[in-house]
């Protein structure tokens, strides 16, 4: 159950990104369940791999790499699922900033509910 509702959460910031971000489109909810759901793949799989690779960066910009490596994991994202669409890489890098902190405050406000 609390997969179906991290899911739906981002689905529902992932949309709201491409409402508040410039170069972000997600068309409907539709791009925005699939996109979340490719994201969460991108993440799980791809995106272990690059914060290992990139290690000695990420280590000497102090973590702040990690910020291009989500921007990354975004535009894989977008570029699998039909409706969800990016259009450069600075759109990708504020749209993750963005996304990260929705996604940090809908955590911790929901943490006490679930």
């Amino acid at each position: 159950m609390s997969f179906l509702i991290h899911i739906a959460v981002n689905a529902m910031l992932l949309f709201l990104v491409g409402q508040l971000v410039r170069g972000i489109e997600v068309r409907d909810g539709k791009a925005a369940i699939f996109g979340a759901l490719a994201l969460g793949v991108a993440n799980a799989s791809i995106r272990k791999i690059l914060v290992f690779l990139t290690l000695p960066i990420t280590m000497i910009t102090l973590g702040l790499f990690l910020i291009v490596i989500n921007a990354l994991m975004l535009m894989l994202a977008a570029a699998f699922v039909d409706g969800f669409d990016i259009d450069d890489f600075s759109s990708a890098l504020v749209g993750s900033v963005a996304f990260a902190v929705m996604n940090f405050l809908a955590g911790m406000f929901l943490s006490g509910l679930f």
